[in-house]
């Protein structure tokens, strides 16, 4: 388990990347990391592995501090955004700088999956696409036998099919070792379908920190015709509004509440339709974000 309590750094004097972070990332759980940009979310990463030292607050891995601990450092592999080699080095060559940091670093696996996913084992690696990197970087992290792999934007650059060979790995080792992944990602529909628990950031704070299926359970999308004029000036002061739209007589609304209370406020007034449709992530991310001023509209030139 990771615990991560009232978490700040600063790289500024008046710049703080994290303002007061907690989290509770469990164990066996895909952990998703979503939030606006400049919300601090590699800066985080790199605290969780090690590589940056928060000014206050703390980071326990399985109880246990991490910066300038290599004992719980071998616990953790992370894959940034950027993935680094050594220059000049080949797959073979990182595979064996690897398997000196990692005691449970597997060179069988890694061998065999270089060869499933046809990463010449002896290529230089410079002359590989940001794919094909990408594709290496999670090879190394899976072999690694690292009890948490930590990764940003780790599906960038990978195609369907590759993509999707990754989620099924992921899937294998989370049942087969227990491993528990950590994934920072832009791409909301990808995290859909793979993440258990999602922790959403916002200028350095935590909006939301919930289980994806809670999550979507206490948001609401209605999309209603009203008889009534009055029923929808009313609608406010009964449900929590986050969002509304409207399209001619059309309109959808975003609500916070569960789906018995927000049914049973729709059956007692007077529509000429009404349904309450299935919420993506990206709808509620759109939604808590505007919330606190993070609006769509304000980068649409008129």
């Amino acid at each position: 388990m990771i615990e991560i309590n009232a978490l700040e750094k600063k790289f500024e004097e008046k710049l703080k990347a994290l303002d007061g972070i907690s989290l509770l990332i469990r164990e066996q759980q895909v952990f998703g990391l979503i939030g606006t940009n400049g919300a601090g979310k590699s800066t985080l990463l790199r605290i969780l592995c090690g590589i940056l030292k928060q000014d206050a607050g703390e980071v326990l891995v399985d109880g246990q501090t991490v910066y300038d601990n290599p004992k719980v450092k071998s616990l953790i592999f992370f894959i940034s955004d950027e993935p680094w080699f050594f220059r000049n080095a080949s797959p073979a060559t990182m595979k064996n700088y690897y398997s000196q940091i990692y005691p449970a670093f597997d060179k069988t696996r890694c061998e065999n999956l270089l060869r499933d996913f046809s990463l010449d084992m002896d290529r230089k690696i410079s002359t590989f696409s940001k794919g094909m990197k990408k594709q290496l970087a999670v090879i190394l992290g899976i072999s690694s036998g690292s009890k948490y792999l930590i990764c940003d934007e780790t599906f960038d650059g990978l195609d369907p099919v590759m993509r999707q060979g990754v989620k099924s790995i992921f899937a294998n080792d989370m049942l087969e070792r227990g491993m528990t992944p950590i994934i920072a990602s832009h791409n909301l529909r990808e995290l859909e379908d793979i993440c258990d628990h999602i922790g959403l950031l916002h200028q350095g704070g935590v909006l939301l920190n919930e289980d994806l299926d809670n999550m979507k359970l206490n948001i609401q999308k209605v999309q209603a015709v009203f008889s009534d004029e009055n029923d929808l000036e009313n609608l406010n002061s009964h449900l929590h509004v986050l969002k509304q739209q409207q399209t001619g007589r059309l309109r959808t609304f975003t609500i916070r509440g569960s789906r018995e209370e927000v049914e049973e406020y729709f059956r007692g007034i007077s529509t000429v339709y009404f349904e309450i449709l299935p919420l993506t992530l990206e709808e509620i991310f759109i939604s808590e974000t505007e919330v606190v001023g993070y609006d769509v509209k304000k980068f649409i030139l008129h």
